[in-house]
């Protein structure tokens, strides 16, 4: 059964089930019908070449019968004018579909992870953290719509966070390879990413602990210890007192967890952070006190055999007796770490040092063997540079240094 009227609020709050549908007065082919449930959805009737042509408008509450006039009043004029607005529609759909395929998150997890995989499973899953933590806003984004200027305003963003010039490079291009892989891969047929231009930075940037700053650097880890040891104390007199299991005291180990050991491996061989964090016991020869960063592990991707100072066998010795996986400072599931800067910040904090990265430790090495008299050649080899110009950034002595150095003259 069908009712004829102007659809309005009031018409369509009278439509019951029994009605199905009301056609309205005004605009020829525009109609509301009612289900069974009592939901409304608003339609076009018109004909494309003799064939009934019925063009869904809408469902009522999403949209008002006002805008389901005005909509339909637009759409009526459309075939008027010879369009197909249903087949319109389906190659709109079409294209949205494509559209969402093209997403950048799931280009990253079908297209772009599986193919960076098979090269190098663990730079793989480096460069996809790198673009998903980089650019959230970003990942539901048709790879299409990843434009310059989208980049750019995120760019500014990220400057204005204080977060480094070389950091958003870094994010900036990975994010050009994944988009230039997907476009010679036929996803999208281009991208102007190259517009946006590398930043410049200083890659002369020399940043290690004066004297003082390394006492209090070294003092405040073994007060951060001791803290942690007193805490364990506390908590085992707070169980005892009633009666609960006593967890196991830290009294009997050096170091209460992995944060000092891991600054004074760093100290003291000027490894990098990942190499610290994958390294093995297996790597580790106390024998010859020497330890072996793998390959696959070193940023030049060639290994390197290191000698172990005191201090740094010390460190490995005295950790191996609580280390509990086969990688020397592990997290949770006995994984290796993966990050530690929360607790080393606050120990930069409370030791009143400023500016001084975590990589900063291998700049603090190097140039300590360098005011110690070593080599540059020497030091090239324990940093594993492949190119001696990259250890020259290391070889720059203290203003105190230089002013020694020529009053004997």
């Amino acid at each position: 059964m069908a009712i004829r009227a102007k659809i309005t609020n009031a018409s369509i709050k009278k439509l019951t089930p029994a009605d199905q549908r009301l056609n309205d007065s005004e605009i020829s082919g525009f109609h509301a019908r009612i289900t069974n449930t009592g939901s409304v959805s608003y339609y076009l009737y018109y004909r494309k070449d003799g064939k009934q042509v019925n063009y869904r408008l809408g469902t009522h509450g999403k949209i008002t019968p006002a805008e389901a006039r005005e909509l339909a009043r637009i759409k009526a004029g459309e075939v008027t004018k010879g369009t197909d607005i249903q087949e319109e529609k389906k190659k709109q759909k079409v294209e949205a579909e494509r559209e969402r395929a093209n997403q950048l998150e799931k280009y990253l997890n079908e297209h772009y992870e599986p193919w960076l995989n098979a090269k190098n499973a663990k730079t793989a899953k480096r460069i996809i953290k790198t673009i998903k933590s980089g650019f959230p806003e970003f990942l539901k984004l048709p790879l299409s719509e990843i434009k310059a200027h989208k980049v750019e305003q995120w760019r500014n963003k990220k400057i204005k966070s204080n977060v480094t010039k070389a950091t958003v490079n870094h994010y900036v291009n990975s994010l050009k390879g994944a988009m230039s892989r997907a476009v010679e891969w036929n996803l999208i047929s281009s991208h102007d990413l190259n517009k946006v231009k590398t930043l410049k930075t200083d890659n002369t940037r020399l940043r290690y602990l004066t004297k003082d700053e390394e006492a209090a650097l070294l003092q405040k880890l073994r007060e951060r210890d001791e803290q942690i040891k007193a805490a364990r104390d506390s908590a085992n007199e707070h169980r005892r007192i009633r009666g609960y299991e006593e967890t196991e005291s830290l009294r009997g180990q050096m170091f209460a967890d992995h944060l000092e050991p891991i600054v004074l491996l760093a100290m003291n061989t000027g490894m990098r952070r990942g190499e610290i964090f994958q390294l093995k016991w297996s790597d580790i020869d106390f024998q010859s006190k020497t330890l072996a960063v793998k390959a696959n592990n070193a940023k030049s991707g060639k290994s390197r055999i290191l000698p172990l100072n005191k201090t740094a066998m010390t460190v490995l010795q005295e950790w191996q007796k609580v280390s509990q996986s086969q990688f020397v400072f592990h997290g949770k599931e006995k994984e290796p770490l993966t990050d530690i800067k929360k607790g080393y910040l606050k120990v930069l904090d409370e030791a009143d040092i400023e500016d001084f990265r975590f990589h900063d430790l291998r700049h603090h090495f190097a140039s300590k063997l360098v005011m110690a008299g070593v080599d540059l050649n020497t030091v090239r080899e324990l940093l594993g540079h492949a190119d001696i110009k990259m250890t020259l950034r290391y070889a720059h002595l203290a203003p105190e240094h230089k002013a020694r150095a020529v009053n004997l003259i």
